[in-house]
């Protein structure tokens, strides 16, 4: 059996193949110490309060120990967990659309996080205010698919795998994504 010490030094893959052999709760705790603040995050984005965000990543973090048998290593850890993590919050927002989403989970301090490319021009030219504004009134699966593409930096190889669509229908779902949040951030008035 490996000593906290031993397990603060493995890869993320090394301590989901001790938990799913030998059940530690200890081992899962490491996984919960990497990603707590990054999940927080994430569920911050579609919460209300900072006390909602932290009951949707104890409950993020719950669902992830029971689905861990559904890892697969064709992705990282941190990818499926951060889809995981949107996946629960859409499934939450959706369960009641009657809450106002009040802030967005994209945090546009590094440009480095995202990927530029010519297609997406224009969405670097909006202010972060407007930006955030503009995530929070569109669907939340087009967030989903454009926080996963932009702030966590994924592929569409990987958004492929990790959303089960062909490489050809993650294209087209992020060119209409796109299209919403353009036309969302067009919609609100700059005096605002």
């Amino acid at each position: 059996m490996k000593t906290i010490a031993d397990i603060k030094i493995l890869s993320d893959i090394e301590i989901v193949d001790i938990i799913l052999t030998s059940k530690n709760s200890t081992a899962f705790g490491e996984l919960y110490d990497r990603y707590i603040t990054n999940v927080y995050n994430k569920c911050l984005g579609f919460s209300k309060s900072s006390q909602e965000a932290e009951d949707l990543t104890q409950d993020v973090f719950i669902h992830a120990y029971t689905k861990l048998n559904t890892f697969t290593k064709k992705v990282s850890f941190r990818q499926w967990l951060y889809v995981l993590t949107y996946n629960f919050c859409v499934n939450y927002v959706n369960r009641d659309k009657n809450k106002k989403i009040e802030k967005a989970s994209v945090e546009l301090n590094d440009s480095n996080e995202l990927l530029i490319d010519v297609d997406d021009y224009s969405l670097f030219q909006m202010q972060v205010d407007k930006l955030q504004k503009s995530l929070e009134l569109i669907n939340p699966e087009d967030k989903v698919i454009l926080l996963l593409k932009y702030q966590d930096d994924l592929s569409i190889k990987d958004l492929s795998v990790l959303l089960t669509l062909s490489e050809s229908a993650v294209k087209m779902r992020l060119k209409r994504a796109k299209s919403r949040l353009i036309e969302s951030y067009n919609n609100i008035k700059t005096d605002e």
